[in-house]
Order: structure tokens, then C-alpha cells, then sequence
């Protein structure tokens, strides 16, 4: 994955994610959206083939970079917990 920044403030960021599309976007979005400091998350995606998803994030009181990474963090936290599930159902289900 490629972040490029395009714009960037005290409290919002746009940016471009190459090599994602819409599954990862879409769980990083609503994450963010969590976020009591983030007044803003949203991103586009002109063509699921061809196009760049182009995210936007507006804060309130917080640096949006440290919104992405508390985000990012969290869907990393939950992706982990989601493995370890798996795998003992699997263990489970072997049995």
C-alpha cells in the first residue's frame, strides 16, 4: 500500500491509497468514524478497476495523521483478535 498525501492542516488531511480498494477503505472509514475526534471521514473511489480511493478526514482537537494511526492500530488489533478466533475454531471443528 502507497499513501500520498494531497492536503494536509492542523485538522484535516486528503490523501490517496494505491494498491486498496474498497474493503479496506470502507472498515478504515467507519474506524475512524469512531473516533469521538473525528467530525469527518469519507473517501471516493471513481473506478473499482482503475481508480485511486481518495480519503478525506476532518478532526477536531486532534492532528488527523494521529487519527489515521489510532484507527489503523485498532483494525489491527481486531484483525489479530479475529485470527486467534478463527484458528481455535478451526482447531474446534478439526476435532
Amino acid at each position: 500500500m502507497k499513501v500520498r498525501v494531497l492536503k494536509k492542516t492542523d485538522n484535516e488531511i486528503e490523501f490517496e491509497l494505491e494498491g486498496e480498494g474498497h474493503t479496506f477503505c470502507n472498515i478504515l472509514r467507519r474506524t475512524l468514524l469512531e473516533d469521538p475526534l473525528v467530525e469527518y471521514a469519507a473517501y471516493r473511489l471513481d473506478h473499482p478497476l482503475v481508480g485511486l480511493p481518495r480519503f478525506y478526514v476532518r478532526t477536531k482537537g486532534k492532528d488527523p495523521l494521529d487519527a489515521l494511526i489510532d484507527a489503523t492500530e485498532k483494525i489491527q488489533k481486531s484483525a489479530e483478535e479475529f485470527i486467534e478466533k478463527f484458528k481455535k475454531a478451526v482447531r474446534e471443528y478439526r476435532k
